[in-house]
């Protein structure tokens, strides 16, 4: 893909690091030019450890989740709140997510894989994915994980099978697909009706599938999911699906003569990328969603059930940033300054796949103003290799340690090895200190799997 065509009437904002407010990590400040975050200079941290390198504040990452946990019980007492670790996982957030009392999303094997070895509770763990193939749901069964998540009749026969097999009877959710267009870009809309996910509500089909999941045996339907998108800054659209399950809820109790017990509402709250972005917080999305269910399920005469939230993104994102060393400066005349790092689409695909947009900042310069207009560019051999189109930057010169804000969220977990890149090392910072919890990879790593 091409880079699009530069916008040359844009300008550059003037405003400092500590202008960019929501954008930033809670502990982020500046010390002499110097980006601190974490008590720890960002500078120095790069010098030491390396670029391109993914850097974690720990205080924000915790107090984000002691938000929705805390947030959520207040509004409702019979909930939980679930992350959806595909946003971001390594054994330490694994371990951290165990210590804040959360349950965990896994979309895959290997996620389980992370989850488990580190000791985190299987019965805690809910297991996701369109295409679960049989291996994985042995593992999970085998596991003992709380909760799988149904997606199709094809898979509800291998769960029955596999947990006959294993002797058990294995809790599981059906995921609904409910018709709500969540406001947001079309390759993370999730609930609408064309989409690879769950049971649609067409012709009644998700309804009739109840059926089968009852009639099935080693299984039993505790609840029902549904994920509308992600992003998403409109909450009315969490109170459409809101209303929809329950009364899909109160259908299946009147026909069927059943209680669903537990609905899971996924996640998809948006943060602040840029520093206009105004996303709604914790606190009013979980007052909201409490309050739409409630409401439900008085319209529709249906028990309260236990409720359950699947947030990523508005948890991680924006504890974590990316930081770079400059390499190459170009500027082509009345077209385009490139800021070319040593990363690019190997540690960040989100610009490429979808022109996100991202607040940069020069981390040996942080007091300065971001004076000039630039694309941060990419080391691939890709002529759409960008981590940041035509963003705010200050003055840029060889060696300057560049940071990019927001990429907590699938950036690590969407990391690749194109050109032979090797993917970054993981740091997590808080309270003055630093500790590696992923190592950079080694050529000796890209290697070792070849035979």
């Amino acid at each position: 893909m091409s880079l699009p065509a530069s916008d040359l009437s844009k300008k550059a904002d003037g405003r400092t690091t500590m202008e960019l407010g929501a954008v930033l990590p809670e502990t982020a400040e500046v010390r002499d030019d110097h980006l601190f975050i974490g008590g720890v200079d960002m500078v120095e941290l790069a010098r030491t450890e390396g670029t391109a390198l993914y850097v974690i504040d720990e205080a924000d990452l915790r107090h984000r989740m002691e938000r929705y946990r805390d947030s959520f019980r207040a509004n409702y007492e019979n909930s939980d709140v679930i992350y959806a670790s595909k946003a971001f996982l390594n054994k330490e957030c694994a371990r951290i997510v165990a210590q804040e009392g959360l349950c965990l999303d896994v979309s895959g094997g290997g996620e389980l894989a992370c989850a488990l070895s580190t000791g985190f509770p299987a019965s805690r763990v809910f297991m996701h994915g369109n295409n679960k193939t049989p291996k994985e749901l042995d593992e999970a069964i085998s596991a003992g994980v709380g909760r799988i998540v149904l997606d199709t009749r094809i898979e509800l026969g291998r769960v029955s099978e596999i947990a006959g097999r294993h002797g058990v009877v294995q809790d599981v959710f059906m995921r609904i697909t409910p018709g709500v267009e969540a406001d947001t870009h079309e390759y993370i809309r999730t609930g609408c009706e064309d989409s690879k996910f769950g049971f649609t509500m067409r012709e009644d089909f998700a309804f009739k599938c109840v059926q089968d999941v009852l009639n099935t045996p080693n299984v039993h339907l505790k609840g029902l999911h549904c994920h509308i998108g992600s992003q998403i800054f409109s909450l009315e659209s969490f109170r459409e699906a809101a209303n929809v399950m329950v009364e899909l809820m109160a259908r299946i109790e009147r026909e069927y003569g059943i209680q669903i017990e537990e609905l899971d509402l996924g996640g998809g709250l948006g943060i602040a990328y840029q520093a206009e972005d105004n996303p709604t917080s914790i606190e009013e999305f979980a007052r909201l969603t409490t309050s739409a269910v409630k409401d439900a399920c008085t319209e529709h005469n249906v028990p309260l059930p236990r409720l359950l939230v699947e947030p990523g993104r508005s948890m991680v994102a924006p504890a974590g940033v990316t930081l770079y060393t400059v390499g190459i400066l170009k500027t082509l005349p009345n077209i385009r300054k490139f800021v070319a790092v040593d990363g690019g689409m190997s540690d960040n695909i989100r610009t490429a796949l979808y022109h996100a947009s991202y607040e940069p900042v020069i981390a040996n310069k942080a007091g300065q103003p971001r004076t000039e207009i630039v694309t941060i560019a990419g080391k691939h051999c890709e002529s759409g290799d960008a981590v940041v189109l035509d963003g705010s930057i200050q003055h840029p010169d060889l060696g300057d340690i560049v940071c990019v804000f927001s990429t907590g969220a699938y950036c690590y977990t969407m990391a690749s090895n194109y050109n032979g890149q090797p993917r970054p090392a993981v740091v997590f910072v808080k309270d003055g200190t630093y500790r590696v919890t992923t190592r950079r990879e080694t050529y000796e790593d890209l290697l070792s799997r070849d035979v």
